[in-house]
């Protein structure tokens, strides 16, 4: 079953609040992240990190990822940061977010990478930033996920 839209509007809210959404996108134009914002524009699967933001903004599974990338808001503006930060193809993904948000970028690529197109940006970024490897701790999560996500895509057909 898919999550209503409706789960996804704790994302718009924080990307609202304060312009956060604006200030992150231009921190990555410039290659260089400096405030606090990752866990709701650049979000990974819940349960991977252990903060409350960690949680409060951490993807549920498959089908929210499927939702968040297919929103018409949240979905461009997640392909649009990833973008920013493949941009700068001098910097490594520590140089632009730092040691902990790198990691936590990758997370976020593996996870819609999942069920992004295979030839998409997030794999692209996977590539060009990780070596084409995507988190092993992602992919754990994920796999106990995905038997559910090919009986549901199968359905939908």
């Amino acid at each position: 079953m898919k999550p209503h839209s409706d789960s996804l509007e704790r994302f718009i809210i924080a990307q609202e609040k304060e312009s956060s959404y604006d200030l992150a996108l231009r921190e990555l134009c410039a290659g260089y992240k400096r405030s606090h914002w990752i866990w709701y524009i650049l979000p990974q699967l819940r349960g991977l990190g252990r903060s409350s933001m960690s949680y409060q903004y951490g993807v549920a599974d498959l089908y929210e990822a499927e939702a968040y990338l297919a929103h018409p808001v949240l979905g461009l503006r997640l392909i649009e940061c990833v973008r920013a930060i493949f941009a700068h193809k001098d910097k490594s993904a520590t140089q632009i977010l730092g040691d902990l948000d790198a990691m936590k970028f990758r997370s976020c690529l593996t996870l819609f990478a999942a069920v992004a197109e295979p030839d998409s940006i997030f794999h692209e970024a996977l590539a060009q930033f990780f070596e084409s490897q995507p988190d092993p701790a992602t992919l754990t999560q994920l796999d106990v996920a995905l038997t559910p996500i090919i009986v549901w895509r199968r359905e939908a057909q």
